[in-house]
């Protein structure tokens, strides 16, 4: 059985146990937390919302936050001496998968 589930700008396809990283939810680490915007779940027959599955739910232990790997950003402009190096790190919650409500 797997659901696929919308946060944060992105769709992530879960089942359950799984561990996932999402964009950060302001939860604290051992509460939970429920994915409400479930776009399909799959549990021997394939049901689609339409944006949205009615009544499906997805919920969720929250294990930490974290910072990814850091990317760098550089600009540069030939011939103008122009050159800029930046650097991010993106910010996440890692979340436990502990059941789909379907």
């Amino acid at each position: 059985m797997y659901a696929i589930i919308a946060t944060g700008g992105k769709q992530y396809k879960v089942a359950e146990g799984d561990i996932i990283r999402v964009e950060k939810l302001g939860v604290e680490a051992g509460q939970t937390y429920t994915f409400d915007q479930v776009l399909a779940v799959n549990n021997g027959q394939l049901a689609v919302g339409c944006p949205t599955v009615e009544g499906a739910t997805v919920s969720a232990t929250v294990m930490g936050d974290g910072k990814a790997k850091k990317v760098i950003v550089y600009k540069y402009k030939r011939k103008t001496g122009y050159h800029k190096k930046n650097g991010h790190r993106q910010i996440y919650t890692e979340v436990k998968i502990d059941k789909i409500n379907a």
